[in-house]
C-alpha cells in the first residue's frame, strides 16, 4: 500500500531546501525527527481541505477499515469525539426542545467537553450491574429500549464506550439495531479498539452497525501519540460525509503535526502487510499468559483479546512490575491493566509472568458509584461558570464545575451540574481523588 505523505516529506527533506516557513527547528534540532516536521508548505496538502497526498493516504485508510469514510486526526480520539458529536448533533436539526444525547455513564472527559461546547444535555444509561468500576458500564439492548422508552424527548444520538478501559465490550451490533429500528445514529468511543478490526470475524464497530466511531490509532496500532480515526459509515456517509472535515476543524489546530500524519500514513503500509498475522500471534501470547494468571490464582477478568486486566491490589501489582522492569497501562486499588500489541517482545511477556508470580491480598471493596444523580444546572453552564477547587470532604451539597479526574482512566466520577453527593465523595476517595472542582455560585439550569 501506498504511503504518499511520508514519500513527500522524505523528498522535501533530502532536498535541502531553504525552510523560509515554519517551523523555527527549520529540520534541525536534538530529536533528529526534525527533518521530517514540516508545515503546509506547497504539495504537502492541507489536513482539512485534504486533495492530494493526505486524501491519498486517508483513502488508503478508508479502504484498510471498509467504511464510508475514514478520516485522519492528529489530536487523538478526544477531537474525533467532539466533531462526531457534533456532526450527529448538527445532521438531526434543530427542534423545540433542548438537545439531548443517551450516554454511557463511563464516557470519557473529552465527551463532557464535547456536551459543554456544543451545549447539549445527556441523559445517562447508567450500568445494569451493581458495584464495579467507573470505567465499566454494561448496556443490554433491552436497557437501552426501556431508557429510550423513559426519555422525554428523542435523542439525537445514542453514544457508547466499548472497549472500556478495563477492556470491557458491548454488543455493539444488538445496540445498533435498537438505534436504527428508531432511526437514531449510534456513536461508538472506539478508542481502545482499533486493532479488532484486524481480528478474524466481525468484531470492530464499524463492521457491527455504528454510525460514526472514533478509534485511537496510537493505542492499539504503530502510530504516534496523537494519531487517531474517525470513521463513517457507508450507510451514514450522505448524512455526515460533507461535513466531517469542517467537524474536525472545529475542534482541532491549525497546525496539524506532520509527523503524526507520516505515523497514520505509515500504518497503512504496515496493516496492509503482516501485521494480522503478527497480531494473531500477540493475542496468542496474551490467552497464554491469562492462562498461566488464572492457574496462579489471579481473577482475570474477560477482555478484549490484547488486553490483560487483573482484580486484584492493582497498585502493589504495578510496583512489582516496575521492580521487573515493567510499566503497566493502568493500576488502582482493584485492578491492573496491561495493553499488548504485535510490537511487544517475547521478554515484555515474560517479564509480567514472572513480576505476578503470585496472587496478591483481595482488592479493597470498591466505593458504590451514584446510581442517581440530580442535575443543577446544564454541563455547559456548570462548566464555564466561575469554579473553585475544594477538598472532596468539603464537596457535599455543591455543584460540580470541570469533571476531576485523573488520565487515565479519564471517567468522571461526578460530571459537571451534578450536585454532590456522599456516593460522589466516597468514590472520589476511593480513585485518590482529593479535590473537586465546583462552581462558586449556583446558577438556575436552562
Amino acid at each position: 500500500m501506498t504511503t504518499p505523505i511520508r514519500d513527500f516529506v522524505e523528498k522535501y527533506a533530502a532536498s535541502n531546501a531553504a525552510r523560509l516557513h515554519m517551523p523555527g527547528h527549520k529540520g534541525r534540532g536534538p530529536l533528529g525527527c526534525e527533518a521530517l516536521d514540516i508545515t503546509e508548505v506547497s504539495g504537502a496538502d492541507a489536513l482539512y481541505e485534504a486533495e492530494g497526498v493526505i486524501a491519498e493516504s486517508e483513502q488508503n485508510a478508508t479502504v484498510l477499515f471498509e467504511t464510508g469514510r475514514t478520516l485522519y486526526s492528529t489530536e487523538g480520539s478526544s477531537q474525533c469525539i467532539r466533531a462526531m458529536l457534533y456532526l450527529a448533533l448538527t445532521g438531526a436539526g434543530a427542534g423545540e426542545a433542548r438537545p439531548l444525547c443517551l450516554a454511557g455513564r463511563n464516557a470519557h472527559k473529552s465527551f463532557l467537553f464535547a456536551a459543554a461546547l456544543c451545549d447539549f444535555d445527556v441523559e445517562w444509561l447508567w450500568p445494569e450491574e451493581e458495584g464495579g468500576s467507573v470505567c465499566a458500564c454494561s448496556i443490554s439492548p433491552e436497557g437501552l429500549e426501556r431508557a429510550m422508552d423513559a426519555l422525554d424527548r428523542r435523542p439525537f444520538c445514542v453514544y457508547v464506550t466499548t472497549p472500556d478501559y478495563l477492556g470491557g465490550q458491548l454488543d455493539v451490533g444488538a445496540l445498533a439495531k435498537v438505534c436504527h429500528g428508531r432511526g437514531i445514529p449510534l456513536l461508538v468511543d472506539n478508542a481502545h479498539g482499533a486493532y479488532l478490526k484486524f481480528l478474524p470475524g466481525r468484531r470492530h464497530p464499524m463492521e457491527l452497525g455504528a454510525d460514526l466511531c472514533c478509534d485511537s490509532a496510537h493505542k492499539t496500532l504503530p502510530v504516534l501519540t496523537g494519531g487517531a480515526y474517525l470513521h463513517i459509515s457507508g450507510e451514514a456517509l450522505s448524512r455526515y460525509g460533507e461535513g466531517a472535515k469542517r467537524a474536525l476543524a472545529l475542534f482541532g489546530s491549525t497546525s496539524p503535526s506532520y509527523l503524526i500524519l507520516q505515523s497514520l500514513d505509515c500504518a497503512n503500509a504496515a496493516l496492509a502487510a503482516d501485521f494480522a498475522a503478527r497480531l494473531a500471534d500477540c493475542c496468542a501470547r496474551v490467552a497464554a499468559l491469562k492462562e498461566a494468571l488464572r492457574t496462579r490464582g489471579f481473577d482475570v477478568l474477560t477482555t478484549e483479546p490484547a488486553k490483560l486486566t487483573l482484580r486484584t491490589d492493582g497498585l502493589r501489582a504495578a510496583e512489582l512490575l516496575r521492580a521487573a522492569g515493567a510499566e503497566c497501562e493502568y493500576a488502582d486499588a482493584n485492578h491492573l491493566v496491561l495493553m499488548f500489541s504485535p510490537d511487544n517482545a517475547a521478554e515484555d511477556y515474560a517479564r509480567a509472568a514472572r513480576a505476578l508470580s503470585r496472587p496478591l491480598a483481595v482488592p479493597a471493596i470498591e466505593a458504590e458509584l451514584p446510581r442517581r444523580t440530580e442535575q443543577v444546572m446544564s454541563i455547559r453552564s456548570a462548566m464555564f461558570a466561575p469554579a473553585e477547587q475544594i477538598g472532596v470532604e468539603e464537596a457535599e451539597g455543591r455543584v460540580c464545575a470541570a469533571p476531576t479526574v485523573s488520565c487515565p482512566p479519564a471517567v468522571p466520577i461526578a460530571v459537571s451540574g451534578e450536585r454532590v453527593t456522599r456516593a460522589h465523595i466516597r468514590a472520589l476517595r476511593a480513585y485518590g481523588l482529593k479535590e473537586i472542582a465546583v462552581v462558586r455560585k449556583e446558577r438556575k439550569m436552562r
